[in-house]
């Protein structure tokens, strides 16, 4: 009942947090509800001083979330199928190479750049952490979150192409950093791993390779399926089981859960839609999982904003913090600039679309969560602190003023 209790309660928060949010503060869903959120712990925290009850009490609910599991096992499969869904596979299929080459190339260059870079930072502060920590801060960080992306994005009026080059690329990258943030963490803990080419090419090949096919193939016999009925609540029901069904065949083969949903939700939205559902299934469809995508984002985004109690001496590193939003945005540049200038038929960039690649490339609850994994030998309050800071800017700072940023180019043009 414990678990009933808790869940209860942030459904209740998130109610009374969108409502304050829509009738007050007017921000997107995801930036109010995180915003007030924060307010309340900051709250809490101040008032624990003259009532310790009852900020253990709270404390203790957020703290029986375990948040990792709860994103990465159940709620990122959800957004990721929700956000897939919508997305159509003509418009990635034109920006396939971009997309390709970020989602890859870009995140490995991204978390070489912002380990080496923390690393001197550390070292010019007079703290000594060793660089395969902070190659492992890399990993988690580089990767562009999905969910406040395609959240936070869609309503920020950029143009589709680019939208698509963003979103794309944060629906992709997953693949790539979970490997090479096991890979550096182990290294970290001291395991033995195996790092011959052939070695990472085949976990990325199994974790990557296979979720996609894997999801291809639940959403080709999904589609099969729904052609041969006309109910939209059946139909429903099988999306619903391709998600839940989906995840567990993952965690059992040991391939990437997110890359499944990813491909599973474009090939329902696209081929599904094309030549297997009625207009009224379509439109039913489109509304339900556009319900869970607003209900699971409300409820992701209050659990990080009340995160926020569970991270020790936060304050103490209010000058690491601030100087790993700088490296992160930087090296997020480089990710983007490099693969530009080097790889041939990527496209044409100018400096107006960089810009937004750049500051569009939000980071939000997946590097929380990876954060949340790091062993408490290997300085886990520490990379989970900058991980806040750095998540807490990208969603309110850049979140809120991207759409600004897109109408100040167009005017400019």
């Amino acid at each position: 009942m414990e678990l009933y209790y808790s869940f209860s309660v942030l459904i209740v928060l998130t109610a009374i947090f969108s409502y304050l949010n829509l009738r007050y503060l007017k921000l997107p869903s995801a930036i109010g509800i995180m915003l007030l959120a924060m307010i309340v712990s900051i709250s809490l925290v101040i008032a624990g001083k003259s009532y310790p009850d009852m900020f253990t009490g709270f404390t203790d609910i957020i703290a029986s979330v375990d948040f990792t599991e709860v994103l990465m096992g159940s709620m990122l499969n959800f957004l990721l199928f929700a956000g897939a869904i919508h997305i159509s596979l003509h418009d990635l299929r034109k920006q396939r190479i971009p997309v390709m080459i970020f989602s890859t190339v870009g995140v490995i260059i991204s978390t070489f750049i912002v380990g080496t870079i923390l690393y001197f930072t550390f070292i010019l502060l007079g703290v000594t952490i060793p660089f395969i920590e902070c190659l492992v801060f890399g990993a988690l960080i580089s990767p562009t979150d999905p969910i406040a992306v395609i959240g936070i994005l869609k309503k920020a009026g950029i143009r589709k192409s680019l939208e698509i080059k963003v979103a794309g690329e944060s629906l992709f990258n997953d693949g790539v950093a979970v490997v090479l943030f096991a890979v550096l963490l182990q290294l970290a803990r001291g395991s033995e791993v195996d790092l011959t080419f052939l070695h990472i090419s085949g976990l990325f090949l199994q974790e990557a390779g296979g979720g996609i096919a894997m999801g291809l193939l639940l959403g080709f016999i999904a589609s099969q399926g729904i052609k041969r009925i006309n109910s939209y609540n059946v139909t429903v029901m099988i999306t619903l089981a391709v998600v839940m069904g989906g995840y567990l065949i993952t965690r059992m083969l040991h391939i990437s859960g997110p890359l499944t949903m990813v491909a599973a939700g474009l090939v329902i939205g696209n081929y599904g839609k094309a030549v297997a559902m009625s207009a009224a299934d379509k439109d039913y469809l489109d509304k339900f999982w556009e319900l869970i995508d607003e209900i699971l984002n409300a409820m992701l985004f209050l659990i990080i904003g009340f995160e926020l109690l569970l991270i020790p001496n936060l304050q103490q590193y209010w000058l690491i913090g601030p100087l790993t939003i700088l490296i992160v945005l930087l090296a997020r540049f480089f990710s983007i600039w490099l693969p530009i200038k080097f790889v041939p038929n990527i496209g044409s960039f100018d400096a107006r679309t960089i810009t937004i690649l750049v500051w569009g490339g939000l980071r939000g609850g997946v590097s929380v969560a990876l954060a949340l994994t790091i062993d408490d030998h290997l300085h886990h309050n520490l990379f989970l602190a900058i991980t806040y800071y750095v998540v807490v800017f990208s969603i309110v700072v850049q979140g809120l003023t991207v759409g600004r940023l897109t109408q100040m180019q167009k005017a400019n043009k």
